[in-house]
C-alpha cells in the first residue's frame, strides 16, 4: 500500500524531546515500513525514519521559535495536496486545516484526532465537513462531538515492544511525566506523593502558556523535601525515569483523549495510578496495570496498593494491547475498510473499536 502520514511540525518526527503525538507518527510510519509497505513522511527536515521523507520545515517549529504553526501547516498540504495522486491513502495527523484542502479526496483520506475534543471552537469544521473519515484515540474522545460524524475506527496508540525496557523491579519512588499545566494537575500528584510519604519526581516541561500556574501554584511546592523537580528530559532518559519508578501519577483533571505516558509506564512494567478522567478505564486495568481512583484518599491507598502488583502483569498487558505492530495492524484494517467503501462519502458503523 502506498502510504503519505502527514505529521504535525511542531516537533521532529520523533521529537527530541516533548511531543507525544509526533512520537506515535514516528512509531506508526516505522511500523508500516518494516511490514512492507511504500510510505512517505510528511514532516519536518530534522525528522529521521526509514519511509521517504518530504521535509516541510527546516526543522521542529517549537525548537526553531516559531509560534504560529499555521502557515508552515499549510505550505505542507499545499505539497501533500500536490503529490495526492501518488498515494493510496493520506494519513492525516494535523487535526483539521486540511478538511477544506482535500474534501474531494474524502475517500482515500483518515484524520487521527489527537487532541481534546471537548471544547466548541473547532467543532464548526466538523458540521461542515461530516464526511471526513475520522479515527479517534479513544472511545472517550468522541462523547462531545457533533452527531453523524464519519468516524472509521477508534485506534489505541502503540509503541514499540523494544522502546522501554522491561524492569522487574522498580524502584520506590514516585514518578509524575509530562507538562506542568492546570489540567495535568501536578498539584494532585505532590499532595499524594507528601501524604502517603513516598518521594515523588517530577520530569515536565513548562510551556510557555503555562508559566505564570507554575510559577505561582507549582514552584512553592517544590520545597518540600520528598519532592524533586528535574525538567524536561530526553526519550533515554524516560526510560530509566519510569522504569526506576513504584508507580506513575497519572492526576488529571480534564477529558484525557489518550495519554500516552500511560502505557510506557506499563511498557517498563511500572503501575499507573490514574484518575478516572477521558481514556484512563479504557487504558488502565484496575488492580492488573494500575489502580483507577477518584479522590487524593484513594490514590494514597492506591499507593500502597502497588507494591503488590505484578509488574510482569504489568508489562503482559502492555504487550497484549498496546504494542506498535497492533495499532498499525488495526490502522491497515481501517485503511483497507476505507478503499473498500462502494462510494466517496460513506459513513462507517462503529464497529471496529479497538479495546
Amino acid at each position: 500500500m502506498r502510504i503519505a502520514q502527514i505529521a504535525p511540525l511542531a516537533e521532529a518526527v520523533p521529537p527530541r524531546l516533548y511531543g507525544g503525538t509526533e512520537r506515535v507518527v514516528s512509531w506508526l510510519t516505522e511500523e508500516l515500513v518494516a511490514q512492507g509497505h511504500e510510505v512517505t513522511l510528511f514532516a519536518s527536515g530534522d525528522s529521521r525514519t526509514t519511509a521517504h521523507l518530504v521535509p516541510c520545515a527546516p526543522q521542529g517549529l517549537r525548537l526553531s521559535g516559531i509560534r504560529c504553526p499555521i502557515a508552515s501547516h499549510l505550505v505542507m498540504l499545499n505539497e501533500v495536496r500536490r503529490r495526492a495522486d501518488q498515494f493510496d491513502i493520506l494519513h492525516f495527523h494535523v487535526d483539521l486545516l486540511q478538511h477544506a484542502l482535500f474534501r474531494d479526496l474524502a475517500h482515500k483520506c483518515v484524520t487521527t484526532l489527537h487532541g481534546r475534543l471537548d471544547l466548541p471552537d473547532f467543532h464548526p469544521i466538523y458540521r461542515v465537513f461530516p464526511e471526513m473519515p475520522l479515527v479517534s484515540i479513544s472511545d472517550s474522545q468522541r462523547a462531545p462531538m457533533p452527531p453523524n460524524l464519519n468516524w472509521l475506527a477508534t485506534i489505541h496508540h502503540g509503541l514499540p515492544a523494544t522502546a522501554y525496557p522491561f524492569h522487574p523491579s522498580g524502584g520506590d519512588y514516585l514518578a509524575y511525566l509530562g507538562r506542568i499545566a492546570p489540567e495535568k494537575r501536578p498539584d494532585r500528584a505532590i499532595e499524594i506523593a507528601t501524604r502517603a510519604g513516598v518521594p515523588l519526581r517530577i520530569a515536565a516541561k513548562v510551556d510557555p502558556v503555562d508559566r505564570a500556574y507554575f510559577e505561582e501554584s507549582i514552584r512553592p511546592l517544590l520545597d518540600h523535601p520528598l519532592v524533586e523537580f528535574i525538567g524536561e528530559i530526553d526519550e533515554h532518559a524516560k526510560r530509566d525515569f519510569l522504569g526506576h519508578a513504584l508507580a506513575l501519577l497519572f492526576p488529571i483533571d480534564w477529558p484525557e483523549p489518550f495519554g500516552l505516558v500511560m502505557i510506557e509506564a506499563m511498557a517498563a512494567g511500572t503501575p499507573v495510578i490514574a484518575w478516572r478522567n477521558g481514556s484512563v478505564p479504557e487504558i488502565i486495568a484496575d488492580g492488573i496495570s494500575g489502580v483507577i481512583v477518584a479522590s487524593i484518599e484513594e490514590a494514597v491507598t492506591g499507593v500502597e496498593r502497588v507494591w503488590a502488583l505484578s509488574r510482569a502483569a504489568v508489562r503482559a498487558r502492555f504487550e497484549a494491547r498496546f504494542t506498535a505492530r497492533r495499532m498499525a495492524q488495526n490502522y491497515l484494517t481501517a485503511y483497507e475498510r476505507l478503499l473498500r467503501a462502494p462510494k466517496r462519502g460513506q459513513t462507517f458503523a462503529d464497529e471496529m473499536a479497538v479495546v
